[in-house]
């Protein structure tokens, strides 16, 4: 089968749908707004979807994988941005590397997990 997509943008929800908000536009994403209560975020035109929905065992299992350029650089950035300060339960894990090549973490304001990735060439 053959595809010619153009995109894949991932729902994901929110405890707090206004904290989640600004913590994505922190991160640099630029939000559009759909309803109010679901916007979409998107960045050099990839993006996710993001809901005023609190489905506990669905939040608490959305993992995204978001691959950089270079994750050392992304990593220097993201840390610059006192995200921990300003959201307390926002939680940032070092670059480490793997196998395949190096990520970071990041755990939004609802718990979602986001691997920041860079892939050996």
């Amino acid at each position: 089968m053959e595809h010619k997509a153009k995109s894949i943008r991932p729902f994901i929800g929110s405890k707090n749908f206004g904290i989640s908000r600004r913590f994505y536009q922190d991160l640099g994403f630029k939000e559009i707004i759909l309803t109010p209560n679901f916007s979409y975020f998107e960045t050099e035109g990839i993006g996710f979807y993001l809901q005023d929905a609190n489905v506990k065992d669905w939040v608490d299992n959305t993992m995204l994988f978001l691959e950089v350029e270079d994750v050392n650089r992304y990593w220097e950035a993201l840390t610059k941005l006192n995200l921990t300060a300003k959201y307390k339960s926002v939680k940032l894990v070092p670059v480490r590397e793997m196998d395949w090549g190096k990520e970071c973490f990041i755990h939004d304001p609802s718990g979602i997990l986001w691997h920041i990735g860079e892939f050996y060439k």
